[in-house]
């Protein structure tokens, strides 16, 4: 018997194109089935066919020696790729895959993308398409390709085989000029070279499945020894390891990083799925979506909405109404004109976000087979639509999902980003995270496998690894914090063990200083997951002593950029040594801060500390009460005499104000002096000065900044030496005793613990009362 080779040229994720596949080969009944497609993958075709195996899936191909040389091969149930292997499983016909392997890609250090659907489907549109559309008189190649395709219904007993005879043709007249790369002619002689093979076998009725592209290549019959001149170029293949992972519509879309340029996966899905009309429908389930999102639409809407894509599709001389006049419609009808909710439509059912799976016997790395049992055991199923997951980790079950997060991050695993709670809660027991998850996935997984078989040993590898590479401190610190929230106890060690050689080597300030508020955060975690921080503890400590010792050096002679720079330090480092505590460390950081107070510039701005970080040490001192209010004004004052430069005082103002301006309208001789100096700077100095005071002032609330221009355009401000205390009013007792109880209640106290208090010394009636805001009352 003669060989019969019938060549079915495709566009990869085309429902027209599926249709006329499956059409095809019922007609032709081959017995071996040939598609474009890694042979690789071969030993697990058979897989397609499993109840588990539910598209739109991926073929993962990755070199085993180097997981991040990686390639997909995705397919949807409107491919006609897939469509072509069910039909080939299911009948238990001979399958191949006759696509140049992608080892040999792998080799040449790519991604093996020249072997996959993806490049492929993204070069044809651009290109064939586009100059057939021009021939036939299009602007729109996409819109073209729906007409004479995609939307395509065969006609009764019209020749199954007419569709890709006429592709053919076409195709054959586009590369009368060449226009092939090297790589389509190597991969279209491995194709011929596989034909043959089939050949060989004694098949007789023998179906390629390939990409229209590559029809008239495949036609040809050069020799065998033209197609092995052509190959003798590749290199070596290396070895690959290949499985099928879950993939979406939404990767399938051109949107996304992994795409295949399908602007309408979810379209296509409908118009596959729907043997008649496909509009009723759609615009039934535009409806339904709508109507979920609290938009006022009815059964007449889907009517009208009809009805009218009909007409515009009628009057653009279109065969059927496309995905354009659909969309036109649901704007017009649905939407009322709203391109907001019209988005809302592309977004959930143009593009969509369904979600493939595979079998759990697909072959896949220890790794993702360890993921997967702590993702049934935790009730976390991956999903592709974001969602939120608030987290109690004073329960168990939160807990272990918040250790699962922390190691897939720490391996690059971003399926959990940690977000701001929605639940108000000042303790460190709550974590709230956003959820989505993305194919690309896999081939992270398959990247961090060589550090583990689980995905606690595999973070543990991870951690240690990063630290004996890591060449700053920040990240050791920032690793370590990582290692206590995700109960990484067996690389804490070693991890602090590289920390601590490189803390002891490392003499810049600013790095210690970035290192410092990330160890405190870490022993903050202590307290909730039950980790032990005594060594981390040592650590900070040590750090935080070191800090002490060389700021004040360190902040000497800093330019305007610099001191910017050591401000940021400064303030983190104040929080952290208020959070980490212990052995008279707090009076020690107060004493350093007084040093940095005390230097100011006696020869010129290179001898003493800057202004600004001069009066954030003042703030800061003031705030912890280490510091009193008079002695903070009588400072204030010294900066803004005479005896100092102007800019240098704009500074001090800064690092004064920069923790909040309310402190000027608790002591009226602070805003008087501050008045008094800015209304006697110069003109000329004023104009150089005036970005800097907008920047400060422009920082304080605005209740602040309403108040002190009230207070300036109320008349002159007093300047002198009273304090705030000879300013305030006298307590009333009565309105004081009334507060009494809520006071206790805040407090934690008895009711009854201070209303035999007197009510004026109950309430601190030597502190100064604070001044009414604008419309309100005194308090």
């Amino acid at each position: 018997m003669s060989t019969e080779v019938t060549l079915l040229g495709v566009r990869h994720h085309g429902p027209g194109s599926a249709r006329a596949v499956a059409a095809a080969l019922e007609r032709l009944r081959p017995d071996a089935v040939l598609v474009e497609g890694p042979p690789e993958a071969e030993p697990i075709l058979g897989l397609a066919a499993a109840k588990d195996m539910v598209p739109p899936v991926a073929l993962l191909a990755h070199a085993a020696d180097d997981p991040a040389r990686a390639a997909f091969w995705p397919y949807a149930e409107f491919s006609p790729e897939w469509v072509a292997i069910r039909h080939a499983v299911d009948r238990g016909v001979p399958l191949r895959f006759i696509d140049l392997p992608a080892g040999h890609s792998f080799a040449e250090g790519g991604d093996g993308g020249d072997g996959g659907a993806e490049e492929e489907d993204a070069a044809l549109p651009r290109d064939p398409i586009a100059r057939l559309a021009e021939a036939a008189g299009h602007d729109d190649p996409e819109r073209w390709w729906e007409d004479v395709v995609e939307h395509r219904r065969p006609a009764d007993g019209e020749d199954a085989l007419a569709p890709f005879a006429a592709v053919a043709e076409a195709m054959a007249v586009l590369r009368e000029d060449g226009g092939a790369s090297l790589r389509d002619r190597q991969r279209e002689a491995y194709m011929r070279g596989r034909i043959r093979a089939a050949r060989r076998a004694g098949h007789h009725r023998i179906a390629v499945v390939c990409g229209a592209f590559h029809v008239p290549a495949l036609e040809r019959t050069p020799t065998v020894a033209e197609d092995r001149a052509l190959l003798a170029g590749l290199p070596k293949k290396v070895r690959t390891e290949i499985t099928w992972v879950p993939w979406t519509h939404r990767r399938l879309s051109q949107l996304s990083g992994y795409g295949a340029g399908i602007v309408s996966p979810g379209w296509y899905h409908h118009l596959h799925r729907t043997d008649g009309d496909p509009l009723p429908g759609w615009l039934t389930r535009a409806a339904g979506l709508l109507r979920a999102e609290d938009h006022p639409v009815s059964s007449a809407h889907v009517i009208e909405a009809v009805r009218l894509a009909r007409a515009l599709a009628g009057l653009r001389g279109r065969p059927l109404a496309g995905l354009t006049e659909t969309l036109d419609a649901v704007r017009a009808v649905m939407c009322e004109g709203s391109d907001i909710a019209l988005a809302l439509v592309r977004d959930r059912l143009v593009i969509g976000d369904a979600l493939g799976s595979v079998p759990e016997d697909a072959p896949a790395v220890p790794l993702q087979r360890d993921l997967a049992r702590l993702q049934r055991t935790l009730r976390l199923k991956p999903a592709p639509e974001p969602r939120d997951l608030d987290l109690d980790l004073r329960k168990e079950t939160d807990a272990a999902r918040s250790r699962l997060l922390h190691r897939l991050r720490l391996l690059g695993v971003d399926w959990g980003v940690p977000v701001r709670s929605q639940v108000a809660s000042t303790g460190t027991f709550r974590e709230s995270w956003r959820l989505c998850w993305q194919p690309e996935f896999a081939v992270r997984i398959a990247e961090a496998a060589q550090w583990g078989t689980t995905v606690e040993r595999a973070a543990v590898g991870k951690a240690v690894g990063t630290a004996r590479a890591a060449a700053e401190l920040a990240e050791l610190t920032g690793l370590v914090e990582t290692c206590l929230v995700a109960d990484l106890a067996e690389a804490l060690p070693a991890v602090m063990r590289v920390l601590a050689d490189l803390a002891a080597l490392d003499t810049d300030v600013a790095h210690l200083a970035r290192a410092l508020p990330a160890l405190v955060r870490a022993l903050r975690y202590g307290d909730v997951r039950g980790t032990d921080h005594a060594a981390l503890g040592e650590v900070a400590g040590g750090l935080a002593d070191r800090i002490r010792v060389g700021l004040p050096p360190a902040c000497t002679g800093l330019d305007a950029v610099g001191a910017a720079a050591m401000r940021v330090h400064l303030d983190e480092v104040h929080g952290a040594i208020g959070l980490l505590g212990g052995d008279g460390l707090a009076d020690r950081w107060a004493g350093t801060l007084r040093s940095l107070a005390r230097r100011e510039p006696s020869g010129g701005p290179a001898t003493g500390v800057p202004g600004l970080l001069r009066g954030r040490a003042v703030r800061l001192l003031l705030d912890d009460g280490r510091l009193d209010p008079a002695e903070a004004g009588r400072r204030l004052g010294l900066v803004l005499s005479t005896a100092g430069t102007p800019a240098d005082a704009a500074g001090w103002i800064e690092g004064f104000l920069s923790g909040g301006g309310t402190l000027l309208l608790h002591d009226p001789r602070l805003l008087g002096l501050l008045d008094t100096w800015l209304t006697g700077v110069p003109a000329a100095v004023f104009t150089d000065l005036l970005p800097l005071l907008r920047r400060t002032f422009a920082t304080l609330e605005a209740g602040v900044r309403h108040t002190v221009g009230s207070r300036v355009a109320a008349g002159p401000l007093d300047s002198g030496d009273a304090g705030p205390a000879a300013e305030a009013a006298e307590v009333d007792p009565a309105r004081a005793g009334a507060a009494l109880p809520v006071v206790a209640l805040l407090l934690g106290l008895p009711a009854g613990a201070v209303v035999g208090a007197a009510p004026a010394a109950a309430l601190g009636a030597d502190r100064p009362r604070i001044p009414r805001q604008a419309g309100g009352r005194d308090t």
